[in-house]
């Protein structure tokens, strides 16, 4: 019998292993992320740490990203924080279970300088049978450890359309 198809997410935590304990491996993953969703690549965040449920990544200030006032551009956190959220959220899915972006709300509570850190804690629901809203929260921080922005990313969660055909017992 063939073994099914891995989830998106353990694909994502398989890569991880693999990968982030290598020379510039955390950026190779990076990159393999970016490269599933190309528009993430765009703001060069790293992740730096990843399990079931959490993702943390990095965000270096550079010219590239930063806005007019010197302080890195409120779209790039929102990027950064979406991807963050997405990683994490889809490493907590359950097998048969997919979800996508319905809508981003994003507090900013102080001028973003230097290097970012985003992080993401989630624990996706066991049971999802119809299409149904969940938020994740990403929190942004600078090297002080401040709350620099707060995103709350709600994602609409779905069975896969194999998961919908298969009868239920």
């Amino acid at each position: 019998m063939p073994h099914p198809t891995p989830s998106l997410g353990e694909q994502l935590l398989h890569h991880w292993q693999r990968v982030a304990g290598l020379p510039l491996g955390k950026r190779l993953f990076s990159w393999m992320v970016g490269r599933k969703a190309p528009y993430t690549q765009t703001v060069g965040g790293v992740f730096a740490d990843l399990r079931p449920g959490f993702a943390r990544v990095e965000l270096r200030d550079r010219r590239a990203i930063r806005n007019h006032l010197s302080s890195i551009h409120a779209v790039a956190m929102v990027n950064v924080a979406e991807m963050t959220s997405g990683v994490a959220l889809m490493t907590a899915l359950p097998t048969g279970v997919r979800g996508i972006v319905t809508s981003l709300a994003i507090v900013y509570h102080k001028k973003a300088r230097g290097t970012l850190t985003c992080t993401t804690t989630t624990q996706a629901p066991n049971d999802v049978v119809a299409p149904m809203p969940f938020d994740v929260v990403a929190d942004i921080t600078d090297s002080a450890g401040d709350l620099v922005a707060r995103a709350t990313v709600q994602w609409t969660l779905s069975p896969t359309p194999a998961k919908i055909l298969q009868p239920t017992s």
